[in-house]
């Protein structure tokens, strides 16, 4: 499994908007949509962030 889709389905999981989480990690709701559809992924410090929130 990819990481994108990993996040997808942490975030769905936690019954978490994309909107909300990137309120959550300071970040665009673009950004977030850019990393679960693979187009771009986030800085490493952003990963420990992530795992924070979901």
């Amino acid at each position: 499994m990819k990481f994108g889709e990993n996040l997808y389905n942490l975030r769905k999981a936690a019954k978490m908007s994309q909107e909300k989480l990137a309120e959550k990690m300071n970040v665009t709701r673009q950004s977030i949509s850019k990393w679960e559809n693979g187009e771009s992924y986030p800085e490493m410090e952003k990963n420990d962030e992530i795992m924070q929130y979901i």
